[in-house]
């Protein structure tokens, strides 16, 4: 259940002016990705974070796409944010490519040493997406790049 906000996280963003976020998108859903990136990139903009956009066709090929730029990529980032919207169907595909995405980014943040972030929307209807860009339930894109910052913090307190 989703709350109106989170306004604890909003306290004690960390400026990290070298870090590198890699933000990787789906096709999918396209006007309220693009709003979940712009909220995002403004939030990571102000702490003076570099940031890179990927493309990927839909939510199920996030967790490849960060697997493999973490491979091959020659500039690791300190944290991923993948971004995408489910929203439910008429047919049980929807839980089949919820628990896939999730679960393929579990295990991405439990096998490689950068943060991957969780901006995936699971929603019921568009509405419910409209209320996560900016609505009643806060900016969801905007609390992705907070969570990237955290943890990017986090993991080089700890190295």
């Amino acid at each position: 259940m989703a709350t109106k906000g989170n306004t604890s996280l909003n306290k004690g963003i960390p400026t990290l002016e070298d870090a590198f976020v890699v933000i990787i998108k789906t096709e999918w859903n396209s006007a309220i990705i693009n709003a979940l990136e712009k909220g995002a990139r403004k939030l990571l903009k102000a702490s003076s974070v570099s940031v890179k956009t990927l493309l990927v066709p839909g939510a199920f090929e996030l967790p490849f796409a960060v697997k493999q730029h973490y491979a091959y990529s020659k500039r690791v980032p300190d944290a991923y944010i993948v971004l995408g919207a489910v929203i439910q169907g008429d047919t049980p595909h929807f839980d089949y490519v919820c628990k896939g995405v999730t679960d393929g980014i579990m295990q991405l943040n439990l096998q490689i040493d950068v943060p991957v972030i969780f901006g995936v929307l699971t929603v019921l209807n568009e509405q419910q997406a409209i209320e996560r860009i900016g609505g009643i339930h806060g900016h969801k894109g905007e609390e992705a790049a907070i969570t990237a910052l955290k943890m990017i913090q986090l993991n080089r307190a700890i190295k």
